[in-house]
């Protein structure tokens, strides 16, 4: 194998070693979002005129598991290098800041789509599935997880403690996440808190990858996918950036 597929083997064999917590966990948190909320809304709320609850819940649910997942794969596996301090062995490698930033986001991606496909497996009982545009679902799949893992480097080059990356998640990439329109449509929400939704990538995320299952969306596909495209560019070049000079991993 070359540099970077050694470390990309290296990151997925990290997660899969403890694969009932990485990836079991998150599928099974997923299907209680599914049984509470499904449970409690179901029958008495309908969504875009055609939609049973359950249905429209899925691909959110879906979706929120990836993204929360890829987050968290590379952002945790580089503060924990960094405190263990086992990244000089890594540092002491001659790979290149782009076979770092490879490695880390393929392997990030690769949980995050495993998570998702469990979620998507485990919900079939409650909803039957709709493909409307499947190609929609893999683009928006991929460039989803593909930009929360990046996010997940740059968080991960930036904390020096696991206080500092608790934070990084808790107040932006979950609140983001839960306002993003998985759990309801914004189409419900007053004009003022449309607007604001609007200014959540993660919205255009999940909105995208809705639309491939149900056809339907609270804003155009090509909208979401030129804003998503752009968001992971510009994040890409940030983290490659902080990789190549050595942002807090080198003295």
């Amino acid at each position: 194998m070359t540099g970077w597929q050694t470390l990309f083997y290296k990151e997925v064999l990290r997660f899969w070693k403890v694969g009932f917590q990485t990836v079991a966990a998150p599928v099974l948190t997923s299907l209680l979002y599914l049984l509470i909320f499904g449970h409690v809304l179901e029958g008495r709320v309908l969504v875009y005129d055609r939609l049973s609850y359950t249905a429209f819940l899925v691909p959110g649910l879906v979706m929120m598991g990836m993204l929360q997942n890829a987050f968290a794969n590379s952002s945790s596996s580089l503060i924990q290098s960094k405190i263990m301090g086992s990244l000089v062995f890594i540092l002491l490698t001659p790979l290149s800041h782009r076979a770092w930033f490879a490695a880390y986001v393929g392997a990030s991606v690769l949980r995050g789509l495993m998570v998702g496909v469990g979620v998507f497996i485990a919900t079939l009982f409650f909803a039957a599935p709709q493909f409307a545009a499947p190609w929609w679902i893999a683009v928006f799949a991929l460039l989803g997880t593909a930009l929360l893992a990046t996010l997940g480097v740059i968080a991960g080059l930036w904390a020096d403690k696991f206080d500092q990356m608790a934070a990084f998640q808790n107040f932006l990439i979950m609140p983001m996440t839960f306002l993003s329109g998985v759990f309801y449509s914004i189409q419900s929400l007053p004009p003022f808190w449309q607007a604001v939704s609007h200014l959540n990538p993660f919205f255009y995320m999940i909105d995208g990858f809705r639309y491939g299952f149900f056809g339907v969306s609270d804003v155009s596909p090509w909208t979401s996918f030129a804003i998503v495209a752009l968001a992971w560019a510009a994040v890409s070049l940030l983290a490659l950036r902080l990789l190549r000079s050595g942002y807090k991993i080198r003295n």
